[in-house]
């Protein structure tokens, strides 16, 4: 039977919330959009009369769909030219989705992405459907045909697994965005000893080029990084007839929280995210693979933004 009006708009509604689920089990907007997608086609086709909950079946095909996904992805990933990291989204973006609590805006970071890219395909279910949208965990159990304390065990052992790689504190978001102005202002001025001052001991710098842009894959170490963040600011012209000029540097917000976005003639062209510690910039997630900048270059253009911190090369 064809869809009615009111399913339709069922349906719509409950898009974001799937888009946002999605984006945080597969780590791609564009990935997530095909399984919405794929989850509006099965809700066309379903035998809609004996769906008494529309929007945890919706849930459940979903997640399902996005658990196929991730079982392909990683063996995609086993021949991902380079560092595999995830696609960044802008501010304003409804794939964010609830961005309220600190669990919230932590399970969409770019470093808990990376992250989740350890778990298990239903580890990562679990840990996601719990952390940030809060489902019960009888709720999550029906979702995964899983009994209700293999999901506590599973939940327990993903949050366990995130909180070790996660043993820093937060800073909070002013604080955040000075760090970033002066590591930014350091680098454009070649200060290494500033940089390295900015740095934690221990911090590790991955670039995603996806083998379209140079990108040097992991550093590791303060000296190390700013050295590289030194070389990676200075100009050159083979940089910019790389690129297509020089490139304005910002600082905005993806994936709740500041960043450093990186734009020539609204084109975005890099998404450096930082994660800020009170040590800190204890890593450095830098996303320049144009495939995976596609979305957030749409969203810069489509909305107002500050004057650039500066202009590079």
């Amino acid at each position: 039977m064809p869809l009615s009006p009111d399913q339709v708009e069922l349906f719509e509604r409950s898009r974001a919330r799937l888009e946002a689920i999605a984006y945080r089990l597969l780590g791609s907007a564009s990935d997530a959009e095909d399984a919405v997608q794929d989850t509006f086609l099965r809700w066309q086709a379903a035998d809609r009369g004996h769906v008494e909950t529309p929007e945890a079946w919706l849930t459940k095909v979903l997640t399902n769909v996005c658990l196929n996904q991730l079982t392909s992805a990683r063996a995609r990933r086993e021949t991902y030219v380079g560092s595999w990291l995830p696609e960044p989204v802008l501010a304003g973006d409804r794939m964010l989705g609830p961005l309220d609590t600190a669990e919230q805006r932590e399970s969409v970071s770019m470093a808990v992405l990376t992250l989740l890219e350890r778990l298990s395909p239903n580890e990562r279910a679990v840990y996601v459907l719990r952390e940030a949208f809060g489902y019960a965990h009888a709720e999550i159990a029906e979702i995964l045909g899983r009994t209700e304390s293999n999901c506590q065990q599973t939940y327990r052992r993903a949050k366990q697994h995130v909180a070790a790689e996660r043993a820093r504190a937060e800073v909070d978001r002013a604080t955040a965005q000075k760090i970033i102005a002066e590591f930014l202002t350091a680098a454009n001025n070649g200060e290494i000893h500033r940089l390295v001052e900015l740095l934690t001991d221990d911090v590790r710098s991955t670039a995603d080029g996806g083998g379209k842009i140079p990108a040097r894959a992991s550093i590791t170490g303060a000296m190390a990084v700013a050295k590289f963040l030194r070389g990676l600011f200075k100009p050159a012209d083979v940089k910019r007839d790389l690129v297509g000029g020089s490139p304005a540097v910002h600082v905005a917000a993806a994936n709740g929280a500041p960043a450093v976005v990186v734009v020539i003639d609204d084109r975005v062209i890099g998404v450096m995210s930082l994660d800020v510690t009170p040590d800190g910039v204890a890593a450095i997630h830098n996303q320049v693979n144009p495939d995976k900048l596609a979305r957030a270059s749409r969203q810069w253009s489509a909305t107002a933004h500050g004057e650039a911190l500066f202009r590079v090369w």
